[in-house]
């Protein structure tokens, strides 16, 4: 018994030591962290990808402008002067004629309107509604696209900060371990052998520490890129479970997507657009009539005249026809696209009842394989803590098998770190694939 005291005390003193800095992590943590929805502020704000779909959504609103204007009559300005200089002028029988030099200036005033043009104009602003419409959606799928990735980089660093914690207290406990071989071996209660596997499983960690260390680097880079500067003494607030609500089962997921999918969306405003430039296309083989009245005043007119002011009414009717049969091709071609639109529609609808599915069975395998880990965890530490005991208590427990309890603890630790980023991933994937993760459900602007 007097023989073991020293080795258990040094285990208490290990224990005692990484309750110390555990506490010091947890405790000494600013009472300001970095929320999972401040990070997605700060994306939504800053992120350079949604800055330039928001300007896309600006230009498809002039879009809509410009189609509201053909409905109003145009005025037209003009203005010209000119400047004669008559070198040679003669008359039939060859003899000069007398040459008067007029500089005549002309300015006219033009209001015409369009009266008929085959629906061409009501046409064309029914799918510029409709882009501004499919404008909104891309944005809607392009924040979701942009959000999951931010998600991913905030609990990505999270895990890399996990996994260096981790790997730095096994490094010090087979340090400790090391230390304490090295000493048994000086009584020959162990032999070269034993303690070389320590100082094998001593150097793996160091290895593994370094890596989380380039771990912490690289997810520092995917989440400054994607969400914006962090400070080094900031630190992020872990999550379990959506800061918002997910649908509860399968069908009130398949039945929100129909609804809100961006995808789905998209596809639908795209197959009514092609109906439009149908509809646009027929509208060039009809005939077109505008009505203008133009008033035009000359000053210095000619020799003869001075002044002169003058109003033209007039009416245009045209009906255009080219040979070769180029609008009706053009009719011919827009109406197969309206065919592939319409494939391209069912297909979205295929692949959107796919995605939900597969989302929620991934949220579904993710709850009960975290719930694996967490057992697999509680396992391995009380193996782990008898294990060592036996062995420090001489009850023939090799240095090998409390290496092998020491690693599977450890890799316990670090399969429960991954599983619960993944089980919140599968979550945000979840509300991804019904179209929720954008601005508004969040709450972000």
């Amino acid at each position: 018994r007097d023989l073991h005291y020293p080795l258990r005390r040094q285990r208490q003193m290990c224990i005692r030591d990484s309750l110390i800095t555990f506490c010091l992590i947890v405790f000494t943590l600013p009472v300001s962290a970095v929320t999972l929805n401040d990070a997605l502020k700060q994306t939504y704000e800053n992120n350079l990808e949604l800055k330039a779909e928001r300007k896309n959504l600006e230009v498809q609103k002039e879009v809509l402008n410009i189609s509201k204007s053909d409905f109003f009559p145009t005025l037209t300005l003009t203005g010209t002067k000119s400047f004669e200089d008559t070198n040679k002028l003669t008359n039939q029988n060859g003899t000069d004629a007398s040459i008067t030099n007029t500089n005549p200036m002309t300015s006219s005033v033009k209001l015409e309107q369009t009266l008929l043009d085959g629906s061409g104009r009501d046409t064309k602003y029914e799918k510029s509604k409709l882009g501004l419409n499919l404008s909104e959606a891309q944005l809607i799928k392009k924040e979701q696209e942009v959000f999951l990735k931010a998600i991913e980089a905030y609990t990505a660093l999270i895990l890399a900060y996990e996994k260096l914690n981790i790997n730095q207290e096994n490094v010090d406990l087979l340090q400790r371990q090391f230390e304490i071989d090295n000493a048994r071996l000086s009584r020959a209660q162990i032999t070269a052998t034993d303690l070389a596997q320590s100082q094998s499983s001593l150097a793996g960690a160091q290895a593994g520490y370094i890596g989380a260390q380039n771990s912490i680097i690289t997810s520092k880079l995917a989440y400054e890129n994607i969400i914006g500067p962090i400070n080094s003494n900031e630190k992020l607030k872990k999550i379990y479970n959506a800061d918002v609500s997910i649908p509860s089962s399968l069908a009130e997921a398949k039945k929100t997507s129909e609804q809100k999918s961006p995808e789905l969306i998209i596809a639908d405003i795209e197959y009514g657009q092609s109906e439009l430039d149908v509809k646009i296309a027929r509208s060039d083989l009809s005939p077109t009539a505008k009505l203008s009245l133009e008033r035009t005043y000359v000053d210095d007119l000619s020799a003869t005249y001075d002044e002169r002011e003058k109003d033209v009414l007039q009416a245009t009717v045209s009906w255009p026809y080219q040979f070769g049969g180029k609008n009706k091709s053009n009719v011919n071609k827009n109406l197969q696209v309206k065919g592939m639109k319409k494939l391209l529609l069912e297909n979205a609808y295929r692949n959107n009842t796919q995605s939900v599915t597969a989302a929620w069975s991934t949220l579904e395998s993710s709850k009960s394989f975290l719930r694996a880990v967490q057992a697999q965890v509680k396992a391995a530490e009380i193996a782990n803590e008898g294990i060592s005991f036996e062995y420090e208590s001489g009850l023939n427990r090799s240095t090998f098998d409390v290496l092998q309890s020491r690693s599977n603890l450890i890799n316990a630790k670090i399969n429960l770190a991954e599983a619960e980023r993944n089980y919140l991933l599968a979550q945000y994937r979840l509300i991804k694939s019904v179209g929720l993760l954008n601005s508004e459900y969040l709450k972000l602007r």
